[in-house]
């Protein structure tokens, strides 16, 4: 990825470039290593902690080593911050700092630690116990280190609108496959959500087995229905699938174009 870097009057900008560089361009130095192996043990002590025979055992390690990784993660993302106006599309220290602070990566770079600083204010306990959940997220901040991440995110990027048009047919499908088993049997569906759950098991082909139909016109349509889901549901494979090929095959391109302009 190529950076153009905005070479401001400040005394700091030498600086604020080498950071940059650092963080955002050069992904194989020491820092962004440390910094994978502190998200993948990050990921690693949260699952962990929900164990709690483990956490009370571990307790002071796991809160200590919380702290730690919150005080990491919080200085990285002020330094990127910082740091991005060396860049000539956020040169602007506010509008700049704000375009590119909203980009999906430093939104999960902001939850990281995010959750570790609420119960310095007043809030809900229950809520804070849903925002906690996002320290997970930690795990989506290996996107910006692996490559193989990257082609995931962008071939669903250049697939979206061949996926969305997918489960929107499958959505449609599911609701009108709902409204029928509800009526066709009331005693068994007592809404349409709790006959839409059944169908969404039933279209993955995974039946829990927890309600099922018990007339004979309400096993057909099941039976219909499982049939068109082992399709429908192949169908966000394949797409996938084509959309990995086309990238390769452009990487492939494009490397075969590097060297032929090499040898000439």
């Amino acid at each position: 990825m190529q950076y153009n870097y905005y070479k401001g009057g400040s005394i700091f900008g030498g600086f604020k470039k080498k950071i940059f560089n650092t963080l955002e361009v050069s992904i194989d130095n020491p820092i962004n290593i440390f910094l994978v192996v502190l998200i993948i043990a990050n990921v690693i002590c949260v699952i962990m902690g929900t164990v709690d025979s483990f956490y009370t055992r571990f307790s002071t390690f796991l809160d200590g080593f919380e702290m730690f990784s919150v005080i990491v993660f919080t200085i990285e993302y002020i330094f990127r911050v910082w740091s991005c106006t060396s860049d000539k599309r956020y040169k602007h220290p506010i509008k700049g700092r704000l375009r590119y602070a909203s980009q999906p990566l430093l939104i999960v770079d902001l939850f990281a630690f995010l959750p570790f600083y609420l119960p310095l204010v007043a809030v809900d306990l229950r809520f804070l116990r849903i925002l906690r959940i996002f320290r997970v997220l930690r795990v989506l901040k290996l996107e910006r280190y692996f490559s193989a991440l990257k082609i995931v995110a962008k071939v669903i990027k250049n697939k979206s609108a061949e996926l969305i048009s997918t489960f929107i047919v499958i959505f449609i499908l599911l609701i009108i496959v709902a409204s029928m088993m509800y009526y066709i049997e009331p005693q068994t569906f007592n809404s349409i959500p709790q006959a839409m759950w059944w169908g969404i098991v039933t279209l993955t082909t995974v039946g829990y087995g927890d309600i099922y139909p018990t007339t004979v016109v309400g096993k057909l349509v099941g039976a219909i229905l499982a049939l068109l889901g082992i399709g429908l549901f192949g169908l966000p494979a394949g797409i996938l699938a084509a959309g990995f090929i086309e990238e390769i095959q452009a990487k492939k391109q494009k490397k075969t174009e590097i060297n032929k302009k090499q040898y000439l």
